[in-house]
């Protein structure tokens, strides 16, 4: 149980060690333990493997690596949609040490191009198409900008086979040398966030940092051998990568991939055929599921748990969750890229009021405190402040950004947060506001600043402001307010977001636009970006 205390302070405190494998080591557990037990399925291919052939699969695909050349410490992105390859990618590149990149699918050229030159990718595994993007055109359009690109291989033609068929130029011996020479506190991941300033920051995951977080989120719900785990949420977020792929192979657990990307249809089909005892998502995406017409045709009476994360849970959904999706051990997931991501999280036995007035308490193993963002003293419990947490599951760092990093994390290794938060008389956080400017739609983190950036890049735009503003659906959307040129003439909504098509992901493009002669101002001259929401929120 956390430590108690008047001030806003609590320490995840066990008897059990932390993991000290890698993630390849990891992964031989389970092979050991559950070799017959499914590991993978993948519906939309029709795919499936035990423990054992999903390890084959996996030492082929990094002995693979090893024969294009990739070393200890390179970096290998990955661009893809959910499929089976991505978690074939994700466990080869960690047995081999190489660090694995994760690129959003909704990228554009702009953003993929500044990703492939920033983490230094040497190679790059992507899909061919989705949802009307052509990956190989955008590839082929930033390649020349990207020196360091050696090799890509797209997931759907040969240039996948001959990746796989590198693995004969490659030994098992030579491979185990290798993985002999790995620590868990090697660098295993880069996962892009988006900055408050300029370009997104590239947050370094260590195999300690990730591994134990998977393993600690799923140990807070129950998972054993026995259970499936449906996982529609995008694996290039640590929802999908370490709360659903880790924390599944860390206890023998089968993951279920529905769809290459969210559709409640085939969430729900896949839950009922394959029997799947936990599911996880957004608000948004349960919302969508229980709004199905068919929704009670669906049998759901497997599942037991889950995790919900993203955004607050609003009360009624929750409600419909526990009784309707027989989800009674659902779990609240609060956290950041940054810290693995988890730092607090419900418990299977909370009720109804944690799990939807807050994020849960403190996981095991780590520190959080609240404190007042202008002394960084703990206020008392009770008392608003900035969330900051401590312990094994704070990054390594910003990739190649010492400066942001220092920034971020102080010289106690407290990772400030950003976001504002109580701590309550029983140690339970509630998440009260963003003391950052960021914007949560639909569980997708947005920071202005990148987007006000790239729009000052339009010819017809002097100035402008990008806030969040209330939706229905989503939780908030994208509002740029703007300043016009002089003599540019209008400026019209889908004009604007025809120029951020192709450059900016689908969920940055605003989705409102208002034409301002200029913007509220402090006394300093800052920008009053609480006034511009409050004027537009309707």
């Amino acid at each position: 149980m956390p430590q108690t205390s008047p001030l806003s302070y609590a320490h995840g405190v066990v008897d059990t060690p932390l993991i000290g494998d890698t993630i390849g080591r990891s992964l031989d557990r389970a092979i050991e333990a559950f070799p017959d037990r499914e590991a993978l399925v993948d519906l939309p291919s029709g795919a499936r493997w035990t423990y054992t052939e999903f390890g084959d699969a996996v030492e082929r695909l990094a002995r693979g690596l090893l024969g294009m050349g990739v070393a200890t410490g390179d970096r290998v992105g990955i661009w893809a949609v959910n499929c089976a390859e991505w978690v074939l990618v994700q466990y080869a590149t960690a047995r081999i040490g190489a660090i694995l990149v994760n690129i959003n699918p909704a990228y554009r050229a702009h953003e993929l191009e500044y990703v492939l030159n920033q983490a230094g990718i040497s190679l790059l595994v992507a899909s061919l198409t989705h949802k009307g993007s052509d990956y190989r055109a955008l590839v082929e359009q930033v390649r020349p900008n990207c020196a360091g690109l050696r090799s890509v291989h797209y997931i759907e033609d040969g240039s996948w086979d001959a990746l796989l068929d590198a693995a004969r130029t490659v030994t098992d011996a030579q491979l185990a040398a290798v993985e002999a020479g790995l620590s868990c506190n090697d660098p295993i991941n880069i996962q892009y966030t988006s900055g408050t300033t300029g370009f997104p920051k590239g947050a370094t995951l260590s195999h300690r940092n990730i591994l134990n977080n998977g393993h600690r989120v799923g140990e807070l719900i129950g998972y054993t051998e026995q259970d499936r785990i449906c996982v529609p949420v995008p694996f290039y977020h640590c929802f999908g990568m370490v709360m659903g792929n880790l924390a599944a192979t860390a206890h023998g657990a089968c993951i279920v991939i529905p769809a290459p990307s969210f559709d409640p249809e085939a969430t729900l089909g896949a839950v009922e055929r394959e029997r799947c005892t936990s599911l996880y998502g957004v608000p948004t995406m349960f919302i969508a599921e229980l709004g199905l017409p068919d929704f009670a045709a669906y049998d759901l009476t497997s599942l037991r748990t889950g995790i919900m994360a993203g955004s607050p849970c609003p009360v009624e959904v929750m409600k419909r969750v526990v009784a309707e999706m027989h989800m009674e051990q659902v779990s609240i997931c609060y956290g950041m890229t940054e810290t693995s991501p988890v730092s607090l999280q419900t418990r299977m036995s909370d009720d109804l009021e944690r799990r939807t007035g807050t994020v849960g308490r403190v996981h095991p193993h780590l520190e959080v405190k609240v404190v007042d963002p202008a002394t960084g003293a703990t206020v008392p419990r009770g008392t608003p402040g900035e969330l900051c947490t401590r312990g094994y599951s704070v990054m390594l760092g910003y990739w190649n950004e010492a400066a942001r990093t220092a920034e971020a994390i102080d010289r106690g290794r407290w990772m400030h947060t950003g976001d504002q938060a109580v701590m309550r008389e029983d140690g339970y956080v509630q998440i009260v506001g963003r003391i950052k400017d960021m914007i949560i739609r639909g569980g997708e983190n947005i920071y202005p600043r990148e987007i006000e950036e790239f729009l000052y890049g339009h010819p017809k735009i002097a100035d402008v402001q990008v806030v969040g503003v209330p939706h229905e659906r989503y939780g908030e959307e994208v509002l740029a307010c703007v300043i016009l040129r002089e003599g540019a003439g209008d400026l019209t909504l889908e004009e604007l977001r025809e120029y951020c098509r192709d450059r900016l992901a689908h969920y940055k493009i605003p989705a409102r636009l208002q034409v301002v002669e200029g913007f509220p101002m402090t006394v300093s001259g800052k920008v009053r970006k609480v006034e511009l929401r409050a004027r537009y929120a309707g």
